[in-house]
């Protein structure tokens, strides 16, 4: 894949609003200075683009790099408190409020 789609907020700032939209900035402008944003990414306006000119589908290639995205978030995505715990449920990652039973976030690689 030679073309890049997705961007953390920390790798990303306000000058890429073209690209990135308002919302994917501002976010992470914010994240940047430290205000209290949760970790995470913003997809490229040019996808937007392309599931258009390609008929309403995500391509392949697309796909691929948001659950690569996804997978490597839910590895080091950072525990937010004492009761979050990293577990395993049918092959997937999850985060969860061990206090509340709360599933917080959720990644499953893709079988190949």
């Amino acid at each position: 894949m030679s073309h890049k789609y997705v961007y953390l907020f920390a790798e990303s700032n306000g000058k890429m609003r073209e690209l990135l939209g308002g919302k994917g900035t501002n976010l992470a402008e914010m994240s940047n200075i430290s205000l209290p944003v949760p970790q995470g990414f913003t997809i490229s306006t040019e996808v937007c683009t392309k599931y258009y000119e390609d008929g309403r589908q995500i391509n392949a290639d697309i796909q691929a790099e948001i659950m690569d995205t996804l997978w490597d978030y839910s590895k080091s995505g950072p525990k937010k408190d004492k009761y979050q715990s990293l577990v395993k449920v049918a092959g997937c990652d999850v985060v969860k409020n061990e206090k509340t039973g709360e599933i917080l976030f959720f990644a499953c690689k893709p079988v190949e």
